[in-house]
């Protein structure tokens, strides 16, 4: 029949129910009992009204690893990092019954070494690994590296360096109950072996205020909200809000792990509160710290610069005014000092559809451009995107990354947006879906404590780290990498 298609797998089927379920056109499949998978009923046949339409769609939001995408950029295989159950009970504080894997980041350094940490939510612990540029994973068993198995370890943030031995620096958040009315510390701990031990964690925050979470309105927070950069230099700098409201930046410059006093950067004293901060260090030392605020149904992006290595800052700037509600900044400095914002913007206010923006400031953060939207258009299936990461190469090419909100579900991702501009920020290639990141087989992102991350890496040369967690409630939970190269490399 002419409206009837041969499905080549498993995997396609289920991106067309995923489309199915989404409300769009109507369709019926056929389908056999095989050895390989004897649980399910293969389709060999679909049919009805649409259905080419929705076969293009599912090619079109997810390129087959191997093959160049719209941003020109191609991706390999996934591969499994780690595997847990999927199951969430009731919060009891650090007694919760958590039995899931979370929350991974990212970093990859000059030779093309990725580094992966994540959440063990059943061990409460933040774990580590090392991929080679060949994709072989260097320890036999992953490196526990806050090692508190009482105190839930959540949403950690990464960076390493290049060399041999190469250092691994990881920030996260601690849920301690220090007699605030959140639970929540800042911790930090360093490899100086490749990763292969670290330090005993060291508590930057101390304070009883709820530190890592970004608050939205006095009953909706995103944990996580938290940040690390290292200069050029060699300084570190961690940033972090509170539930209270602050936004605090500590520095080490000895690379040691000795950190500075922290030093109020924003919020508190009756301000909104501040949620989501971003750092970026230029070639000048010079550091820019992007956020936004709570409990305001019109937020802007507010950036601040340091002229003197993050000992102080300006007075912060909005970015770009405008009526809608703007989240979960990121923000790059390229080679010539041009300094790059991605965001999240809802017309309607939280809680609602949001697309991405960009916007950039050629004059040190002091003006920003009129911001532009680069999420649309979005595939089919998906209503709105969120949450961004933002890295950019040695040639100032951009990469931006987000979470994409299929239509009948916008409290949980499914699937990773990606985009490129080869030409630092003035044009931004199609947007198109990170390759078998949507498989509906894997359930939801994960991210269950905060989706405030930072899933995406890129090296000098172009090399891409990507990094997603998936949640199937009841059945299994993952943490995945996908690395990909852009064209020419």
């Amino acid at each position: 029949m002419a409206e009837d298609a041969i499905l080549a797998n498993w995997q396609q089927f289920s991106m067309l129910m995923s489309l199915h379920t989404a409300g769009l056109p109507k369709f019926t499949c056929f389908g056999r009992i095989t050895p390989l998978m004897p649980e399910k009923r293969i389709p060999i046949a679909c049919k009805g009204p649409g259905l080419f339409a929705l076969l293009a769609v599912a090619l079109i939001a997810a390129p087959a690893p191997g093959q160049a995408e719209p941003s020109g950029v191609t991706w390999g295989e996934r591969i499994e990092v780690a595997s847990g159950d999927a199951y969430q009970g009731p919060w009891r504080m650090n007694e919760s019954e958590f039995h899931y894997v979370d929350d991974p980041t990212v970093a990859i350094n000059e030779e093309g070494v990725v580094g992966v940490a994540w959440a063990d939510q059943f061990r409460q612990d933040i774990f580590f690994q090392i991929y080679a540029a060949d994709g072989e994973k260097r320890f036999k068993e992953p490196v526990n590296v806050s090692r508190t198995p009482k105190i839930f370890s959540w949403l950690p943030r990464m960076v390493t360096t290049s060399g041999d031995p190469s250092r691994v620096y990881i920030l996260w958040q601690e849920i301690v109950f220090s007699g605030g009315t959140h639970g929540g510390e800042i911790f930090f701990a360093r490899s100086t072996n490749g990763g292969k031990t670290f330090n005993d964690p060291v508590n930057l925050s101390n304070s009883i205020a709820g530190d890592g979470k970004g608050r939205l309105t006095r009953r909706s927070w995103h944990n996580g909200s938290l940040d690390l950069a290292l200069g050029p230099k060699g300084t570190l700098y961690a940033a972090w809000t509170e539930y209270e409201g602050a936004l605090w930046l500590s520095r080490s410059t000895d690379g040691d792990g000795r950190f500075s006093k922290p030093l109020r950067i924003a919020g508190g004293g009756g301000a909104h509160p501040v949620r989501g901060p971003s750092l970026a260090v230029g070639a000048d030392n010079a550091v820019y710290l992007a956020w936004t605020v709570g409990e305001d149904r019109a937020a802007d992006i507010h950036v601040a610069k340091s002229g003197d290595a993050g000992r102080s800052f300006g007075a912060p700037r909005i970015a770009f005014e405008s009526d809608g509600h703007a989240d979960a900044p990121k923000i790059a400095v390229d080679s010539e000092g041009t300094v790059h914002l991605v965001y999240a913007e809802s017309p309607a206010g939280p809680f609602d559809r949001y697309h991405i923006r960009y916007t950039r400031s050629n004059d040190g953060a002091r003006t920003f451009d009129k911001p532009r939207e680069i999420s649309s258009p979005l595939p089919e299936a998906f209503e709105s995107g969120n949450f961004t990461a933002l890295s950019v190469d040695g040639e100032d090419k951009l990469y931006v990354l987000w979470e994409l909100f299929p239509g009948r579900e916008r409290r949980r991702p499914r699937g990773l947006g990606f985009t490129v501009s080869r030409d630092a920020g003035r044009t931004f290639a199609s947007p198109s879906v990170i390759p078998g990141s949507a498989d509906p087989a894997l359930g939801y992102n994960g991210s269950r404590q905060g989706l405030l991350m930072r899933k995406l890496a890129v090296n000098a040369a172009g090399a891409i780290a990507v990094v997603n967690s998936t949640f199937q409630r009841s059945e299994t939970s993952h943490v995945w990498l996908f690395r990909g190269h852009r064209a020419g490399r």
